[in-house]
């Protein structure tokens, strides 16, 4: 295996599932022995790139102003004064900047160009930039059907559909139940008290997160007899308090309001998924991917989520029972109480999922991309 260079394209450096992945790709491909270089425009998660061996060009790539514009020859320098291999955009505007540097270059030195669609971009001639790539990575079947539906002129032979990973260690399986792991969760939050399950659904204060449609589910399995609890770590955050003071209300209305718990994000989200009885992925618009599924059965818990977007095709893959019609209440109470009386036996092995074969299976598609194909004109 030759020695590759890659620069990979993003806005910034500040948190999300785009910046995971780029770092995530940067560590291995320094850990490999390649040169990892990623332009941006910084952010707090510079310090953790930096900590992996990669290198950082600060550009502001993501700026939506003609103004970016100007960052098309420095791009198209930098390209060159590395002896770039691949050039790896994974979003819109620094693919467009990306894309236009590489086409000022000569072919026989041009850098091979790659994708990733990391969500469901609305269509259009602005979004079609990830189309471009001369391989488009896809982070879920769902993102490439999505892809191919609304980009049908797109060769299919291009697209290779790359799952997040996670590391197993990060997320060990835990007895159930854990009862070190719930007396540890009460002592925070002592609304999760008690001795019936408790239900989990951590995401950010935002309502496409359908914590509403939570609230409600613990309602119905209360008054099914049970003492049921419900922890909503990330629902607490900074510039969210009118909508927390809808949910609030929406507690007192059902009856729930000392059954559940508010809380900012924890930073030991494992530990909160061994705490807990069952998982919810609720989120009311189809998500690209769903990492809490993979997080939570890889800890062993069971998972029930609206079936749609990349956690419908997870749970349908490794826990049909989950997989909830979307937004049919009814279905999710019926199957959230089964799965509380029967919970499914953890999975075997998370290895399809690790973060390890993410890692593996992009170094790959760098390496055949560079070795297999000839030079050719990108878009």
């Amino acid at each position: 295996m030759r020695r590759l260079t890659v620069v990979q394209l993003l806005p910034a450096l500040q948190s999300g599932g785009v910046e995971r992945s780029t770092l995530e790709i940067a560590d291995a491909l320094v850990r490999a022995g390649h040169r990892a270089i990623v332009v941006s425009a910084g952010g707090r998660l510079l310090p953790a790139l930096q900590e992996t061996g990669a290198e950082h060009v600060a550009l502001d790539i993501g700026r939506k102003s003609l103004l970016a514009l100007r960052h098309v020859p420095a791009l198209r320098r930098l390209f060159a004064g590395v002896g770039a291999d691949i050039v790896h955009a994974r979003s819109r505007l620094p693919a467009w900047l990306g894309l236009w540097a590489l086409r000022g270059m000569p072919a026989a030195k041009r850098p091979r160009f790659v994708t990733t669609m990391h969500g469901l971009n609305s269509p259009g001639r602005y979004s079609a930039v990830m189309t471009y790539g001369e391989r488009i990575v896809c982070v879920s079947d769902m993102v490439r059907r999505y892809l191919l539906q609304h980009y049908p002129r797109t060769d299919p032979g291009k697209l290779a559909v790359i799952p997040r990973g996670i590391q197993p260690e990060q997320f060990p399986r835990a007895p159930h139940p854990d009862r070190e792991a719930r007396a540890w969760a009460v002592a925070r939050h002592p609304s999760l008290g008690g001795d019936g399950p408790l239900l989990l659904l951590p995401g950010r204060g935002t309502r496409l997160k359908g914590h509403a449609d939570a609230l409600r589910l613990l309602a119905t399995v209360r008054r099914a007899g049970h003492d049921a609890r419900l922890w909503l770590p990330g629902a607490r955050e900074a510039g969210r308090e009118a909508y927390l003071l809808e949910l609030e209300a929406e507690c007192a209305r059902l009856g729930i309001a000392d059954a559940v718990a508010f809380t900012p994000p924890t930073p030991e989200i494992a530990r909160a998924y061994a705490a807990c009885d069952l998982v919810l992925q609720l989120s009311r618009k189809p998500e690209s991917f769903g990492r809490t599924v993979i997080e939570a059965l890889s800890v062993g818990r069971p998972v029930v989520g609206w079936a749609h977007g990349g956690v419908g095709e997870l749970l349908a893959q490794l826990q049909p029972q989950g997989a909830v019609a979307p937004f049919d209440e009814a279905a999710l109470a019926d199957a959230a109480q089964a799965l509380l009386a029967r919970p499914p036996p953890p999975l075997a092995t998370m290895d399809a999922y690790s973060l390890r074969a993410m890692q593996d299976a992009t170094l790959a598609l760098y390496q055949d991309l560079v070795d297999d194909l000839p030079i050719r004109p990108t878009g």
